[in-house]
């Protein structure tokens, strides 16, 4: 995700929004589900637990996610959120995902 002005959620720091931050968590998530699928719906969002470890700086954040496990109804997402040094996570999220198999 690109750093912009309109991301920072506490000017007096600077630091991103923490609500940009778990969108950007779910969306890797969801991306990475669509990626390992044939499905083209979209999984739905049962649960989401954003662990945020430490304050992220305005500058470009990367994330990566790992299928956990992938049933024929539910999927388990980890994610990881770093900016400048992957071994130095800035927020973390495990998600579950409710994902339809396709037909055949």
């Amino acid at each position: 995700m690109r750093a912009a002005p309109h991301l920072i959620g506490n000017p007096a720091l600077p630091a991103l929004h923490g609500g940009t931050l778990g969108a950007l968590l779910e969306s890797t998530a969801i991306f990475e589900l669509l990626w390992r699928s044939d499905s083209v719906v979209l999984p739905k969002t049962i649960s989401i637990t954003v662990d945020y470890l430490r304050s992220a700086r305005p500058v470009d954040t990367h994330a990566r996610a790992i299928v956990t496990r992938h049933g024929r109804r539910v999927a388990n997402v980890r994610v990881e959120a770093w900016q400048d040094d992957r071994a130095a996570p800035v927020a973390g999220a495990h998600a579950t995902f409710l994902v339809i198999a396709p037909e055949g």
